[in-house]
């Protein structure tokens, strides 16, 4: 018996290149004293980006033929949601709350409801997708919960906006997505065993019964 070719590219290195670009996404907005729509727009828009670029290659580098579905989808949703950010002119502040609450809806029910699929089908990664697509919900009703217009002065010139708290709701996510992913990456793959009694053996347990 000839075995399976093992690939060079596995799902663990999709988490961890999803992980890098979350990370980088969390830093940038964390060490940003500025937390204005341009900055945080720019900021989704490279993330998103990025991530459409890993979904795209795991679709061919990783994922067989018949489930490469998910992984397009996915990143089509995170492509048209860094483009449509990419644009500097559309960088307000109402650009931001519409957009990031709409990308991370469809997305994470997309890979809420993929998990879901591939953990009936017995996937072990299927319970990664649930509990991403979960948290990118958990993003959508965080921002949600953010007026927009908000606006409190509280020490001097400095004020807090809605822009300011739905950046960092946003930066919150990226990092705990990175820290999620990049343990997921890293956790050891169980794969079962199965062993088959040699035919001879089989012949001779019939000869003795």
């Amino acid at each position: 018996m000839t075995d399976a070719p093992t690939r060079t590219f596995e799902v663990r290195h999709v988490q961890l290149a999803r992980a890098l670009f979350a990370a980088v996404a969390a830093i940038m907005i964390t060490f940003s004293s500025d937390h204005s729509a341009a900055v945080g727009l720019a900021v989704f828009s490279g993330y998103a980006i990025a991530t459409a670029i890993v979904f795209f290659a795991a679709a061919w580098l990783v994922y067989p033929a018949g489930g490469r579905g998910l992984p397009v989808l996915l990143g089509l949703e995170a492509l048209v949601a860094g483009m449509v950010t990419g644009i500097p002119p559309l960088r307000t502040t109402e650009m931001f709350f519409i957009v990031v609450i709409a990308w991370a809806v469809v997305s994470g029910v997309t890979e809420l409801v993929g998990g879901l699929r591939a953990r009936r089908a017995g996937d072990a990664n299927g319970r990664d997708g649930v509990l991403i697509g979960a948290i990118t919900l958990a993003l959508a009703i965080g921002l949600l919960l953010v007026n927009p217009t908000y606006s409190l002065q509280y020490v001097g010139d400095l004020t807090l906006t809605g822009i300011v708290i739905g950046v960092g709701v946003f930066g919150g996510y990226a990092a705990v997505i990175a820290v999620f992913l990049g343990i997921a990456g890293f956790s050891p793959r169980h794969t079962p065993v199965v062993t088959e009694a040699p035919a001879s053996s089989a012949r001779s347990a019939g000869e003795i019964v």
